[in-house]
């Protein structure tokens, strides 16, 4: 039985030499990488499937970082998907608090030192993997109990939630 091929990053921007410095960043993780240099690629990309992280340009020509993000939220195969956003345009209250009202994990402005851009992605990345099988054994069990091949359990809305100590 072939194993699934492991998720990659995305990484999104219009500059080439943008592009080029962020996968070298990224190498040493040794995960595997896609890139797009439009906003229309990168939504095209996402759909496709197999994304676990995107590194987003927050501007960009025709289709921006922004509208990327306010896309993928919206729809149901895109929306757990941990978006990185990356800026040029330096420190601006108002571009961050936007991206974060779009749910993006990260806002990030350039120039981003190498070990940084890893350690977040890494987290990113792996917790991506992590709420992707969660989801998968959920859509299981409850599909065994919907055949009946399995004693139902109480759903999660029914249990009430414990505080930590």
């Amino acid at each position: 039985m072939p194993t699934a091929a492991r998720p990659k990053i995305l990484v999104v921007d219009d500059r080439e030499d943008t592009l080029f410095a962020m996968e070298s960043a990224l190498a040493p993780l040794r995960y595997p990488l896609d890139r797009a240099s439009t906003g229309d690629d990168a939504l095209k990309a996402v759909l496709r499937g197999g994304i676990a992280v995107v590194l987003l340009d927050v501007l960009m020509p025709d289709v921006s970082g922004f509208e990327v993000a306010h896309y993928m939220s919206r729809l149901e195969q895109t929306q757990d998907i941990p978006i990185m956003m990356i800026t040029g345009a330096g420190q601006d209250t108002a571009l961050a608090v936007k991206a974060f009202e779009l749910g993006v994990a990260d806002y990030v402005v350039k120039p981003v030192e190498p070990w940084v851009m890893r350690t977040k992605v890494r987290y990113l990345y792996e917790t991506s993997l992590r709420i992707h099988a969660l989801r998968d054994r959920l859509r299981m069990h409850e599909a065994e109990e919907e055949s009946g091949s399995c004693l139902p359990a109480a759903r999660f809305e029914d249990r009430p939630l414990s505080r930590p100590a």
